[in-house]
């Protein structure tokens, strides 16, 4: 039997190994050394928690989207979709006031209808790709942009405020928290530990990376790939509203420009965190350093001169591909 390159060169092999899995941790390191060193209020409590606290809407999706890209598949509507949950949620809370005042079944309603409205489009979405054999490509860039006109529309172009009883009672989901630590950070832990759980330890995450890997030999492994695709949009959608659910009381207010780029940051912080974007692997673990990576820089732009915040789209673009390049180079040397 021919010596393969790991038994030949036992050494760069563990080497490669370790530099893929602790490569994300180090930037991360690499990027708190930086920030501190720029500005010495980076390390302070209140920038870590709001940083903390604006990154966890896009892991909360993101670690939705480990799932969909683990098995093949990809949305770009997380960021749109996010945006019409938010202005469908609003309008429900406001037209429910004057038979239930600013009370707190107006803000359970709404939040219930956040989360019912995801898995709901999550569940379209899937169902378009799985059983009318659409590719996801094509029909997530098409809702993308139907989100958003429907929020627009919605708006009639300007912006859906949510009534001011009922945003002051709903804003300690957003700035509440427990121990000093707001809800959002307390729930993106959550879901994260849950997501590392179910993608390491459940036959869901196996038949994701199976899929991935392989659809045919899934099926020939009685994988239900059908099922199982469709459950990892119908998830993404519920975390695109519990997200949703835990923005709308941050400004009380939903527009066109809600979400913006949210897709771009997502797919960013999962291939960051060492997800193959072909599929066939997934790391939760690896999503959430992904998602601390991204918005450590954009604090640093923020913090800094160096290089324009306006610049951060840009930047995360150039990191989407050197992310991709790095996984292809790594696959042509094994």
């Amino acid at each position: 039997m021919a010596e393969t390159l790991a038994q030949r060169e036992p050494g760069r092999a563990a080497a490669r190994i370790d530099l893929q899995t602790l490569g994300p941790i180090l930037a991360l390191i690499a990027l708190i050394v930086i920030g501190t060193l720029l500005n010495p209020d980076f390390l302070a409590s209140r920038n870590i928690t709001n940083v903390l606290s604006r990154s966890a809407f896009i892991g909360i999706i993101a670690v939705g989207m480990t799932f969909v890209i683990t098995a093949g598949g990809l949305d770009l509507s997380v960021g749109s979709m996010t945006a019409f949950i938010s202005g469908v949620m609003i309008l429900l809370m406001n037209a429910l006031i004057p038979a239930m005042g600013p009370s707190l079944g107006v803000i359970l309603v709404g939040m219930a209808a956040g989360l019912a409205l995801g898995a709901v489009l999550g569940a379209v979405n899937g169902l378009l790709i799985t059983r009318m054999r659409i590719e996801a490509f094509i029909v997530t860039l098409g809702s993308m942009v139907i989100f958003r006109s429907l929020v627009t529309w919605l708006a009639d172009g300007g912006t859906i405020s949510l009534n001011f009883g009922v945003a002051s009672l709903f804003e300690p989901v957003y700035y509440g928290g427990l121990f000093g630590i707001r809800w959002p950070i307390i729930v993106f832990a959550v879901v994260a530990l849950l997501g590392e759980i179910a993608m390491r330890h459940t036959a869901f995450g196996r038949h994701c990376a199976a899929i991935g890997s392989n659809e045919q030999v899934a099926r020939f492994s009685a994988v239900d790939v059908n099922r199982v695709r469709l459950m990892t949009y119908v998830l993404l959608g519920l975390l695109v509203g519990l997200a949703s659910v835990l923005y709308v009381p941050r400004l009380g207010s939903a527009s066109n420009s809600t979400g913006v780029l949210w897709e771009l940051e997502t797919i960013a912080a999962v291939i960051i965190g060492g997800t193959l974007l072909k599929g066939g692997f997934g790391r939760v673990w690896g999503t959430v350093i992904g998602v601390l990576i991204l918005g450590l820089i954009d604090n640093i732009l923020n913090l800094t001169d160096l290089v324009s915040p306006y610049l951060n789209g840009a930047i995360q673009g150039v990191i989407i591909i050197l992310a991709v390049v790095l996984q292809r180079a790594r696959k042509s040397t094994r």
